[in-house]
């Protein structure tokens, strides 16, 4: 299947499921690569311009957004930080997870090739406008050029440049991204039932990759979950600006262990 038209299918499940493909579908004619938004670092000499596109070459894209949340929540810079990290990682996840569950098929989303249009709210817009694709047939595959694409070409280079704008515990950080998978996998297993199996047994291979191996734990399923249900051993730091816990959060009390 065309990866065009399987990201296309997949954008059903929601905006952070949506990458744009095609040269006339760009959401903005300055949109940058994502390359540009990890090789961002402080500038303590710049002020971040409030109302900015933050398409510019010079704009502080990262720095505005971080800036942005911590307005919105009035949380300090780590908390703001780590939250502004888990929108991210949830936007470059999730569709890559959906095509390879859903269709086998792993559409080439590089830094380079992927483009981001930052938005004041919500969900910033991706596109790429040819992606090229590789089969993932199987559970082994799928999770290996997941690995590849997402852990190293994607999370890996974006907690380093959260980590240059605020003191934030990369383990936060890596803890964000499992969380992001397991949401991806419950996501996909809702909207697309026939494929729950695959987005299980795929989410669990990448959640023993290196990187996030000692960040959580499977225990038995509970509703929505049908094969296990995933809970942190670390904290985004929501709870330390609004009341209330994530679903999966470490402070939650924890149902039976598998």
């Amino acid at each position: 299947m065309d990866p065009s038209a399987v990201l296309t299918d997949v954008a059903r499940a929601g905006p952070f499921f949506t990458v744009r493909t095609g040269p006339d579908r760009h959401p903005d004619p300055g949109c940058r690569p994502v390359a540009d938004l990890y090789a961002e670092r402080p500038d303590p000499g710049a002020a971040i311009a409030s109302g900015s596109s933050g398409c510019g070459p010079g704009d502080r894209v990262l720095a505005q957004r971080i800036a942005h949340v911590r307005r919105v929540l009035g949380s300090d810079d780590r908390v703001a930080a780590s939250i502004t990290f888990q929108g991210l990682a949830a936007l470059l996840v999730s569709a890559p997870f959906a095509a390879a569950v859903v269709h086998a098929v792993l559409p080439e989303l590089t830094a380079r090739t992927l483009h981001w249009a930052p938005s004041a709210d919500g969900p910033w817009a991706l596109w790429s406008p040819d992606p090229a694709g590789r089969a993932v047939p199987d559970v082994d595959a799928a999770a290996a050029g997941l690995a590849a694409a997402l852990l190293d070409g994607h999370l890996a280079p974006l907690v380093t440049a959260v980590r240059a704008q605020a003191a934030v515990s990369p383990r936060v950080l890596w803890g964000n991204a499992a969380s992001t998978i397991a949401a991806a996998r419950r996501m996909v297993a809702q909207h697309w039932p026939g494929s729950a199996d695959r987005a299980a047994a795929v989410a669990r291979r990448l959640l023993d990759e290196p990187a996030l191996a000692d960040l959580g734990e499977l225990l038995a399923p509970q509703p929505p979950d049908r094969h296990w249900t995933y809970r942190r051993r670390t904290c985004c730091l929501y709870y330390r600006a609004r009341d209330g816990l994530c679903g999966d959060c470490v402070l939650a009390d924890a149902p039976a262990r598998r």
